[in-house]
């Protein structure tokens, strides 16, 4: 099974969470509900990894955000794509959500409360995701 390192950014303001729709042209995952995310690049630090998908993806800067913590990576499998994951999870916290402007790759996003992971249809391992930064 092919293992792929990714990073998962969780952005906090004050007790709610962003959760981002992908949008259909994403490679995996299509339609579901995620943080902000990405493979990690050759030659990427998984907090560079980080940094750099929240540029590219919510037009966030570093000076914008918080690192609150680095959580413990965890494997999630998907036989059906034949892939073993190894997320990097991330726990930012922002000042002004006004600074949130989505690219392509979403199609929506919601502030959410943490509790409220499960009601919703997310990528893989999402709710474990975020325990992991607890």
């Amino acid at each position: 099974m092919v293992e792929t390192h990714v990073v998962t950014c969780f952005i906090e303001h004050e007790t709610m969470i962003l959760l981002l729709k992908r949008s259909g042209r994403v490679g995996s995952y299509q339609q579901k509900w995620a943080g902000v995310s990405g493979h990690l690049e050759s030659g990427n630090t998984p907090l560079e990894q980080a940094l750099q998908e929240l540029r590219e993806e919510v037009n966030l800067q570093s000076y914008d955000i918080s690192l609150q913590k680095e959580g413990v990576p965890l494997a999630v499998v998907d036989e059906k794509l034949g892939k073993t994951w190894v997320v990097h999870p991330f726990r930012f916290t922002l000042l002004d959500p006004s600074k949130i402007k989505t690219d392509w790759e979403h199609t929506e996003y919601r502030w959410i409360s943490p509790d409220d992971i499960q009601m919703y249809e997310t990528v893989p391992n999402l709710l474990e995701t975020w325990n992991r930064l607890k």
